[in-house]
């Protein structure tokens, strides 16, 4: 878990790196950024970074898996949300002033060892991100989406698989699901103060 100085510290870097690729079109050293980081950041850890203007998505791309330093996950999720995201054009310098930072550290996945029809049941809403695999295919939503569009379990398992490419009951014909979960930090307004979003509502 990181504390709330560490979730601030990772916004800020996100942040900073898209800044500083856009402004000089190439990938930033992380002793160019200026930040005193926490050992934190020399973990191996996932990590998304979603961007969202005007309350609308913008960018979300990550690494799923705790395959690299978080420092410098968060740095190349950030650059990929704002420029290699397919679903849209790629950010503009003149836009970051209009763009919301949000930050999800990933908890490592873990596989749900149940039948296939007792799935939801272990599917808390607010809590758990899930990832679907099936063949090549691969989809994940954070745990920020389902209460975001008012899914119940069943509900988010079928967009899980959409998103993976695959029919939205796969998860009941041997789709493999794994749920993790997340530390959420966003700023509340462009470039402005970043806070720690509880999406759980307790």
């Amino acid at each position: 878990m990181l504390t709330d100085v560490e979730g601030r510290t990772a916004v800020k870097l996100a942040r900073k790196t898209i800044e500083l690729f856009l402004s000089e079109e190439k990938f930033p050293e992380p002793q160019e950024l200026g930040f005193e980081l926490s050992p934190v950041f020399g973990e191996k850890r996932g990590v998304f970074v979603t961007l969202t203007e005007s309350g609308l998505l913008r960018g979300c791309i990550g690494h799923p898996f705790p395959d690299s330093r978080l420092e410098d996950a968060i740095m190349d999720s950030a650059i990929s949300a704002a420029t290699r995201d397919p679903r849209f054009p790629s950010v503009r310098e003149d836009e970051l002033d209009k763009i919301v930072v949000e930050v999800t550290i990933l908890t490592q996945p873990e596989k749900i060892n149940a039948p296939a029809e007792e799935l939801p049941e272990h599917i808390e809403i607010g809590r758990h991100g899930l990832i679907v695999k099936q063949g090549y295919c691969q989809g994940l939503l954070l745990p920020q989406v389902a209460p975001e569009y008012n899914m119940d379990s069943i509900e988010f398992l079928s967009h899980t698989c959409l998103k993976a490419g695959l029919l939205p009951d796969a998860w009941l014909k041997g789709a493999e699901v794994s749920c993790f979960e997340g530390q959420i930090f966003k700023e509340k307004e462009p470039c402005g103060e970043v806070i720690k979003e509880n999406i759980s509502g307790e």
